[in-house]
């Protein structure tokens, strides 16, 4: 009688960084799968891009920041590729191109079940895939305009952060029983309890006595980061500002050389975001969908300065439709907002309530569990 141990089941994630929060999402929801199942599984992160795509696809992740930064240009591709016969069709040209790579990835990652966190990934590995394959679960990482290739109707379930991004899978010809509603994963670290600011703020050298407004522009640190950061501090307003240039070492070290009338703390990329947002008392940045979900879980209001055309502009009628934060498409609108939420701080404390009210920081959580009934798992812990 073989009395070996069964094989853990093998669960492979398909993400890229090309924006749109899919690394951070993956690792959110394989650190749930580890908090809650301990090691009665294994992950696996794939980069599609960078570890699988053919020249010269597998330089997008590299191309994605200078590719955004011509708006216009990125908003035309967008809405020329989002549809579903059109996705159809350019899934179906690009797959002479890219079908080895797909069986190659494929071949050299086996799993009992394959979870997608971009949409580039799932027409060309569920073609890959044939008609008999492990599980394959898509998990959606905008809020409310998602893309039509999102939606590809051989997955087995597609995972949706908002009652928007069902309806529009829904429309794009995916069946009710595909489609469940569960929130945007974001990791374990910004759900936490708000616990003492002051202590936080010590810790981080932040003044006590001033609002701390925290300016980010993504990983990258796009949109008109160092306009908006001038702009606020020429204003005379009683703030302090934590500006994060992310991977934009450039821009970082032009915002060091400013001489600064007010409290400035310029940082590059950073871990401690978690704690920058409990610290803070107002979050100014562009719209990305895991920033924007990372801050209505740490409860912090909102002023939205910059969006990608398409892709994120539903995030800004989210945010602003449920009362937590506000649009302001300029430095001059930032600092009105600014000025408000500082002599009106009700204002701000509703914002904050808002946040707290849509907040669901166990969503990770939720979608570890349904992945873990995929492969037949029980709770570990």
């Amino acid at each position: 009688m073989n009395n070996l141990p069964a094989e853990k089941p093998r669960l492979l994630f398909l993400f890229s960084d090309t924006g749109g929060g899919h690394r951070s999402a993956a690792e959110a929801i394989i650190e749930a799968l580890q908090i809650d199942y301990g090691d009665a599984l294994t992950t696996r992160m794939v980069d599609i891009f960078k570890d699988y795509a053919p020249p010269p696809l597998n330089r997008f992740p590299r191309w994605y920041p200078r590719i955004v930064r011509v708006p216009q240009a990125w908003e035309i591709g967008y809405h020329i590729s989002d549809g579903h016969n059109r996705g159809r069709l350019l899934t179906s040209t690009f797959w002479p191109y890219v079908r080895r790579a797909a069986h190659k990835l494929i071949e050299q990652n086996p799993a009992d079940l394959i979870v997608s966190v971009h949409p580039l990934a799932n027409a060309p590995i569920l073609r890959a895939l044939g008609k008999t394959h492990p599980p394959y679960i898509s998990v959606v990482t905008d809020l409310v305009t998602t893309h039509a290739l999102c939606y590809h109707r051989r997955v087995d379930l597609c995972v949706v952060p908002t009652e928007a991004a069902r309806e529009r899978a829904l429309s794009n010809k995916m069946r009710p029983d595909q489609v469940i509603v569960v929130g945007l994963p974001v990791a374990e670290r910004f759900c936490q309890p708000p616990g003492d600011r002051q202590a936080l703020r010590l810790h981080l050298g932040w003044p006590q006595d001033l609002p701390v407004a925290v300016l980010v522009g993504g990983g990258d640190g796009m949109g008109p980061l160092k306009t908006t950061a001038q702009t606020i501090a020429a204003s005379g307003l009683p703030l302090a500002m934590a500006i994060i240039t992310g991977r934009n070492a450039d821009l970082k070290a032009r915002l060091e050389a400013i001489n600064w009338p007010l409290p400035t703390f310029i940082y590059g990329f950073v871990n401690e975001m978690p704690d920058f947002m409990r610290a803070a008392d107002i979050l100014v940045t562009k719209a990305g969908p895991s920033t924007v979900c990372e801050a209505i879980n740490a409860g912090l209001p909102m002023i939205l300065y910059s969006r990608l055309p398409g892709q994120e502009d539903g995030n800004v009628d989210y945010v602003v439709g449920e009362g937590a934060g506000i649009w302001a498409p300029n430095p001059e609108r930032i600092v009105s907002t600014l000025w408000d939420w500082i002599y009106h701080p009700e204002k701000r404390s509703q914002a904050a309530a808002n946040c707290q009210r849509i907040a669901n920081p166990r969503a990770a959580h939720q979608i570890a569990e349904i992945l873990a009934r995929q492969v037949k798992i029980g709770v570990y812990k």
